[in-house]
């Protein structure tokens, strides 16, 4: 979904979205990757000025901008962890959940007071599906609490994670990095804090990962 897509509520966005990208991923990506070269300024975009990243040393930061209530997010997401489970050791893999208006705040609060809790592997791929099978807005705080309740989650300590300082902290450095790496729309990918790909650019969701992996080798 681009930028412009979001001056639509969710429930109007979600429902108006219902035709996702492709995202069948091959088996042999990584070796496509390495055949295939991709194009500057067609199948990515080098940053003007490099973003600073929190990967270990001779590690590549790979980031997915993401939203749980993007319909496209959705279709990609189990395509996404299986190829983040299949991914080199020398990738550093994490995911970024992007606010293009206040609306989307409470469902990044959401996604790292559930990182907090150690709670994303159990509850990550649920939140999807609340949002999208079962039709669960989950974009404001009371309506995240309950839901988090009906998971057997202790919910004074998911408000605890849900409102403390620490999850200030990764909103802030979530809209530097969404602004950093100019993120016109999601599902995209930020990779090494120099390169964006997206489904635009890219073609589709299958592309992108081929980009990411691309990318992930340069030295420069």
């Amino acid at each position: 979904m681009q930028r412009r897509e979001f001056s639509l509520s969710s429930a109007t966005a979600v429902a108006a979205s219902a035709v996702g990208l492709p995202l069948t991923l091959a088996a042999s990506l990584p070796a496509q990757a390495q055949v295939r070269q991709f194009k500057e300024g067609k199948d990515f975009v080098k940053l003007k000025k490099p973003v600073a990243t929190s990967a270990p040393a001779g590690k590549v930061e790979v980031i997915e901008f993401f939203w749980y209530s993007c319909p496209h997010c959705h279709q990609f997401e189990p395509t996404f962890e299986a190829w983040a489970k299949s991914a080199p050791a020398t990738m550093a893999i994490h995911r970024v959940p992007v606010a293009f208006n206040a609306s989307f705040i409470p469902q990044q609060k959401l996604y790292f007071a559930l990182e907090a809790l150690n709670l994303l592997p159990q509850l990550h791929t649920k939140v999807f599906r609340a949002v999208h099978v079962e039709r669960v807005p989950l974009n404001k705080d009371e309506q995240i609490f309950e839901w988090v309740g009906k998971q057997g989650t202790d919910v004074a300590k998911f408000k605890e994670a849900y409102n403390s300082f620490n999850t200030a902290n990764q909103l802030r450095r979530a809209s530097q990095l969404q602004e950093a790496y100019q993120v016109e729309g999601v599902p995209s990918m930020g990779v090494a804090g120099k390169y964006y790909t997206d489904g635009t650019m890219a073609g589709n969701m299958q592309s992108v990962l081929q980009v990411v992996d691309y990318l992930a080798t340069l030295k420069a």
